[in-house]
């Protein structure tokens, strides 16, 4: 299976005193600021068609069996449940005086407008216009500091980094999904070994997805606003706000996908009574 196709939250009321004392905002509320709450609602469908369209084209399975995969799969996640862990990971991880700061960043014009341009892109609707405007962005890019950006921006939002290692966690629970449909029975650690030695050449194939995405994602946005979101996201209060979202849906889709296996032998079984 193609893993690159795979691939683009308790509340909190406390007080930070710093010569004035006031309330921080919840880590709902700060999480509601932010683009994530928007984006988080389409992973259902962002992963079932991720893992549907990745079966498909490496032919692994036939085209019937993939849907039927892609729909356990969509019923596997729920937005709100994600969601809730990231608000609990948010409540736990960040100080009061961090989720001010982000939720400060994010009532800025500039991060409305860079939140509005993310939710966009990540719409699975729009992975088919990323992927064919890629190779024209691509050529527009090349040499300018849009492009000699990337690097900063990727260490920055963890993008390629986080990717990567879903991708892995998904494929292995999706590995012992495919287990129901065969006879054939792959050791665990096994296939573990297996993906992570397939990492460098994941990374290079992420890497470029997501350079992709950025350009799509960005293309309207100056120099001067991704600067100053890159000030965002390496400050202290970004830097730990980020890091908690992305471990937190990391953990929220890939461990329903460890029970994907059951439910598809369930589902299949009802289907040859």
């Amino acid at each position: 299976m193609r893993l690159t196709t795979l691939i683009k939250p308790l509340l909190i009321a406390g007080l930070y005193a710093s010569g004035l004392t006031y309330a921080a905002p919840e880590a709902r509320t700060v999480l509601e600021a932010s683009p994530v709450d928007d984006i988080v609602v389409q992973y259902p469908e962002m992963m079932s068609r991720g893992i549907r369209d990745g079966l498909k084209q490496s032919g692994q399975v036939p085209p019937m069996v993939a849907d039927t995969i892609g729909y356990v799969v969509s019923n596997s996640f729920r937005a709100e449940d994600i969601e809730q862990r990231i608000v609990s990971n948010l409540d736990a991880a960040l100080t009061a005086k961090q989720l001010s700061e982000v939720h400060e960043w994010y009532q800025t014009p500039v991060a409305k407008k860079i939140a509005r341009a993310e939710i966009a892109a990540s719409a699975p609707a729009v992975w088919p216009e990323i992927r064919s405007r890629a190779p024209e962005l691509n050529k527009a890019h090349k040499g300018t500091d849009r492009e000699k950006l990337f690097d900063r921006f990727d260490r920055a939002s963890r993008a390629t980094e986080s990717a990567v290692d879903t991708a892995i966690a998904v494929q292995l629970g999706l590995s012992s999904a495919m287990a129901a449909l065969s006879s054939d029975s792959v050791h665990h650690e096994q296939m573990r070994q297996q993906l992570e030695a397939q990492r460098p050449a994941l990374q290079g194939m992420v890497g470029q997805q997501v350079y992709d995405s950025y350009l799509f994602t960005y293309q309207d946005i100056s120099a001067q606003e991704m600067d100053l979101y890159l000030n965002f996201l390496e400050s202290d209060a970004g830097r730990e706000f980020t890091k908690v979202v992305t471990e937190s849906i990391q953990q929220a889709v890939t461990e329903p996908i460890e029970n994907v296996g059951s439910q598809l032998s369930r589902f299949m079984s009802l289907g040859q009574r």
